[in-house]
Protein backbone atom coordinates (compact mmCIF):
# COMPACT_ATOMS: atom_id res chain seq x y z
CA UNK A 1 0.00 0.00 0.00
CA UNK A 2 2.89 2.67 1.15
CA UNK A 3 4.41 2.11 -2.38
CA UNK A 4 1.46 2.33 -4.17
CA UNK A 5 0.83 5.25 -2.69
CA UNK A 6 4.15 6.91 -3.24
CA UNK A 7 4.02 5.76 -6.53
CA UNK A 8 0.92 7.39 -7.24
CA UNK A 9 1.71 10.74 -5.38
CA UNK A 10 5.22 11.43 -6.92
CA UNK A 11 3.50 10.56 -10.80
CA UNK A 12 0.84 13.28 -9.92
CA UNK A 13 2.78 15.86 -8.63
CA UNK A 14 5.24 15.19 -11.60
CA UNK A 15 2.92 15.80 -14.19
CA UNK A 16 1.26 19.50 -14.58
CA UNK A 17 -2.61 19.45 -13.98
CA UNK A 18 -3.57 20.36 -17.28
CA UNK A 19 -2.29 16.87 -18.66
CA UNK A 20 -3.86 15.10 -15.97
CA UNK A 21 -7.48 17.30 -16.79
CA UNK A 22 -6.50 15.63 -20.35
CA UNK A 23 -6.19 12.46 -19.08
CA UNK A 24 -9.38 12.60 -17.71
CA UNK A 25 -11.17 13.36 -20.47
CA UNK A 26 -9.66 10.48 -23.05
CA UNK A 27 -8.46 7.99 -20.50
CA UNK A 28 -11.64 7.70 -17.50
CA UNK A 29 -14.22 6.90 -20.15
CA UNK A 30 -11.82 3.87 -21.00
CA UNK A 31 -12.36 2.79 -17.50
CA UNK A 32 -16.33 2.31 -17.62
CA UNK A 33 -18.60 -0.43 -18.45
CA UNK A 34 -19.31 -0.05 -22.81
CA UNK A 35 -22.38 2.25 -23.00
CA UNK A 36 -21.60 4.07 -19.97
CA UNK A 37 -21.10 7.39 -20.66
CA UNK A 38 -19.99 10.34 -18.05
CA UNK A 39 -20.19 14.13 -18.40
CA UNK A 40 -17.35 16.33 -19.23
CA UNK A 41 -17.55 18.10 -16.33
CA UNK A 42 -17.68 15.31 -14.06
CA UNK A 43 -14.28 14.17 -15.66
CA UNK A 44 -12.46 17.53 -14.81
CA UNK A 45 -13.55 17.51 -11.66
CA UNK A 46 -12.36 13.60 -11.34
CA UNK A 47 -9.09 15.16 -12.52
CA UNK A 48 -8.84 18.03 -9.96
CA UNK A 49 -9.44 15.52 -7.46
CA UNK A 50 -6.59 13.36 -8.45
CA UNK A 51 -4.32 16.19 -8.29
CA UNK A 52 -5.55 17.39 -5.53
CA UNK A 53 -5.54 14.59 -3.75
CA UNK A 54 -1.46 14.07 -4.33
CA UNK A 55 -0.84 17.31 -3.23
CA UNK A 56 -2.86 17.10 -0.61
CA UNK A 57 -1.67 13.94 1.29
CA UNK A 58 1.87 15.20 0.67
CA UNK A 59 1.14 17.70 2.90
CA UNK A 60 -0.35 16.27 5.43
CA UNK A 61 2.77 13.91 5.21
CA UNK A 62 4.90 16.52 6.24
CA UNK A 63 2.70 17.47 8.98
CA UNK A 64 3.06 13.95 10.42
CA UNK A 65 6.55 14.50 10.16
CA UNK A 66 6.94 17.41 12.08
CA UNK A 67 5.15 16.01 14.91
CA UNK A 68 7.91 15.37 17.61
CA UNK A 69 8.48 11.63 18.49
CA UNK A 70 7.64 12.70 21.96
CA UNK A 71 4.16 12.50 21.05
CA UNK A 72 4.42 9.28 19.81
CA UNK A 73 5.78 7.59 22.63
CA UNK A 74 3.20 9.48 24.79
CA UNK A 75 0.54 8.43 23.90
CA UNK A 76 2.05 4.48 23.77
CA UNK A 77 2.63 5.32 27.33
CA UNK A 78 -1.05 5.71 27.59
CA UNK A 79 -1.95 2.73 25.85
CA UNK A 80 -3.88 3.89 23.14
CA UNK A 81 -3.93 1.33 19.68
CA UNK A 82 -2.43 2.48 16.44
CA UNK A 83 -5.79 4.10 15.56
CA UNK A 84 -6.14 5.94 18.69
CA UNK A 85 -3.14 7.76 18.29
CA UNK A 86 -3.14 8.42 15.37
CA UNK A 87 -6.88 10.03 14.99
CA UNK A 88 -6.76 11.56 18.37
CA UNK A 89 -2.89 12.95 18.77
CA UNK A 90 -1.02 12.91 15.86
CA UNK A 91 -3.23 13.70 12.95
CA UNK A 92 -4.67 16.58 15.45
CA UNK A 93 -1.77 18.32 15.81
CA UNK A 94 0.04 17.74 12.41
CA UNK A 95 -3.80 19.05 10.53
CA UNK A 96 -3.27 22.17 12.75
CA UNK A 97 0.61 22.70 11.70
CA UNK A 98 -0.54 22.32 7.90
CA UNK A 99 -3.62 24.69 7.39
CA UNK A 100 -1.61 27.75 5.98
CA UNK A 101 -0.27 24.97 3.32
CA UNK A 102 -3.79 23.58 2.71
CA UNK A 103 -5.25 27.08 2.36
CA UNK A 104 -2.58 27.64 -0.07
CA UNK A 105 -3.06 25.04 -1.95
CA UNK A 106 -6.89 25.72 -2.02
CA UNK A 107 -6.68 29.45 -3.37
CA UNK A 108 -3.73 28.01 -6.10
CA UNK A 109 -6.11 25.26 -7.02
CA UNK A 110 -9.09 27.70 -6.89
CA UNK A 111 -7.33 29.93 -9.57
CA UNK A 112 -6.30 26.99 -11.35
CA UNK A 113 -9.72 26.33 -12.22
CA UNK A 114 -9.41 28.06 -15.60
CA UNK A 115 -7.58 25.78 -17.06
CA UNK A 116 -10.75 23.38 -16.95
CA UNK A 117 -11.32 25.87 -20.10
CA UNK A 118 -9.10 23.96 -21.95
CA UNK A 119 -10.81 20.66 -22.41
CA UNK A 120 -14.17 22.49 -23.02
CA UNK A 121 -15.83 23.75 -19.83
CA UNK A 122 -16.96 27.31 -19.21
CA UNK A 123 -15.43 28.64 -16.11
CA UNK A 124 -15.35 32.05 -14.72
CA UNK A 125 -12.55 33.95 -17.56
CA UNK A 126 -14.51 31.84 -20.32
CA UNK A 127 -17.59 33.34 -18.86
CA UNK A 128 -15.75 36.72 -19.18
CA UNK A 129 -14.63 36.27 -22.44
CA UNK A 130 -18.16 35.18 -23.56
CA UNK A 131 -19.19 38.47 -22.37
CA UNK A 132 -17.09 40.51 -24.57
CA UNK A 133 -17.82 38.94 -27.47
CA UNK A 134 -21.99 40.54 -27.00
CA UNK A 135 -21.39 43.89 -29.00
CA UNK A 136 -22.77 45.58 -26.18
CA UNK A 137 -19.68 44.92 -24.27
CA UNK A 138 -17.32 45.94 -27.70
CA UNK A 139 -14.65 47.99 -26.02
CA UNK A 140 -14.55 47.02 -21.98
CA UNK A 141 -12.55 44.87 -22.00
CA UNK A 142 -10.66 46.45 -19.24
CA UNK A 143 -13.63 46.77 -17.12
CA UNK A 144 -14.56 42.88 -17.54
CA UNK A 145 -11.12 41.68 -16.53
CA UNK A 146 -10.93 43.85 -13.24
CA UNK A 147 -13.69 42.17 -12.49
CA UNK A 148 -13.23 38.91 -13.29
CA UNK A 149 -9.50 40.28 -11.42
CA UNK A 150 -11.75 41.60 -7.80
CA UNK A 151 -13.74 38.24 -8.11
CA UNK A 152 -10.93 35.76 -7.81
CA UNK A 153 -8.90 38.26 -5.24
CA UNK A 154 -12.12 38.61 -3.28
CA UNK A 155 -12.42 35.20 -2.95
CA UNK A 156 -9.05 34.22 -2.25
CA UNK A 157 -8.55 37.54 0.55
CA UNK A 158 -11.71 35.58 2.23
CA UNK A 159 -10.08 32.36 2.27
CA UNK A 160 -6.85 33.52 3.35
CA UNK A 161 -8.44 35.61 6.44
CA UNK A 162 -10.62 32.67 7.34
CA UNK A 163 -7.59 30.70 7.22
CA UNK A 164 -5.91 33.44 9.63
CA UNK A 165 -8.72 33.41 12.17
CA UNK A 166 -8.76 29.60 12.01
CA UNK A 167 -4.88 30.10 13.10
CA UNK A 168 -5.44 32.47 15.30
CA UNK A 169 -8.50 30.46 17.22
CA UNK A 170 -6.56 27.62 17.37
CA UNK A 171 -3.28 28.99 18.25
CA UNK A 172 -1.19 27.72 15.70
CA UNK A 173 2.32 28.91 16.00
CA UNK A 174 2.00 29.90 20.01
CA UNK A 175 3.16 27.30 22.69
Amino acid sequence: MRTISVVYIEVVRGVPLVTILFMAQVMLPLFLPAGMTVDRVLRAMVGIVLFSAAYMAENVRGGLQAIPKGQYEASDALGLNGLQKTTLIILPQALRLVIPIIVGQFIALFKDTTLVAIVGLLELLGIGRAVLAQPAFIGLQIEVYIFISAIYWVFSYAMSYASRRLEITLGVGER
